[in-house]
């Protein structure tokens, strides 16, 4: 693939970075990633992307717009609310860049989605972004990133925390995602932002890292992060990684237990 001039302007920025130039920018011109969850996280995670000039974004919701949605989900406006949050994620990207190309599924993942026959329709993804707010979800996007071998980026946040981990969880020493939080469920009592509030920055914040990161599997810029979860305090304000082990009995990606 060669860039043309137009692209060469329009992703000058890049192309000087010395861990990027012109060879990763055609790699992330090349490439193709799944969001799950056009939410809060979804939301600037797409802006990006689609500025970067990611080649093609499936995005999966089966949410429509709501007003309470606009203190931190800025691809949406007033016009948009009752619209499905795909459709207008979809022109909202291409406004941004008309190169790109958006797949829009107004439907939630589920189960159905890793049936034995879905080789297919996950092989053109490169990663992964979950964005998604729930643990039923994102222990089944854990399980299509093992099952596929895609890379998976995992953002998470809650009031004025956030959280931020990359999972190749089938190599032989890094974990998944259930390595981390384990046979999480989701209680009927667990707080949620509806409840207990979010603040929007750290939401944009997140989901721009989140951003960065799944340029980061495309392009191999920088340290591996693979094996890490960042984590922002944005009272004190602070962040701070931790490694996660793999563990050796996870369901997932572990040895089964003989008995």
């Amino acid at each position: 693939m060669n860039l043309s001039d137009e692209q060469l302007d329009r992703y000058a920025r890049h192309i000087v970075l010395r861990d990027i130039g012109g060879a990763g920018q055609k790699k992330i011109l090349g490439a193709h990633i799944l969001i799950v969850g056009a939410g809060g996280i979804g939301c600037p995670a797409i802006q990006y992307l689609a500025a970067a000039g990611i080649g093609a974004l499936t995005i999966f919701d089966d949410d429509i717009v709501s007003l309470s949605n606009l203190q931190r989900q800025v691809l949406f406006t007033e016009n948009d609310v009752g619209s499905a949050k795909v459709d207008v994620a979809k022109v909202a990207a291409q406004r941004i860049n008309p190169d790109i190309e958006v797949n829009p599924i107004n439907q939630r993942l589920t189960a159905q989605h890793l049936k034995e026959d879905s080789a297919a329709f996950f092989a053109p993804f490169d990663a992964i972004i979950d964005g998604s707010d729930n643990y039923q979800t994102r222990l089944l996007v854990s399980d299509i990133s093992l099952r596929h071998h895609i890379p998976l980026v995992s953002a998470a946040i809650g009031q004025f925390q956030g959280q931020l981990g990359t999972f190749r969880g089938w190599e032989e020493d890094k974990p998944c995602y259930r390595c981390f939080v384990g046979d999480a469920l989701d209680p009927d009592d667990c707080d949620n932002c509806s409840e207990v509030g979010v603040l929007g920055a750290m939401v944009g914040l997140m989901g721009s890292f989140a951003a960065m990161e799944a340029i980061r599997v495309i392009t191999g810029f920088g340290q591996d992060p693979a094996g890490k979860l960042l984590l922002f305090d944005g009272l004190a304000p602070a962040m701070r990684s931790i490694n996660l082990p793999k563990d050796p009995h996870c369901k997932s990606c572990g040895t089964p237990v003989q008995t």
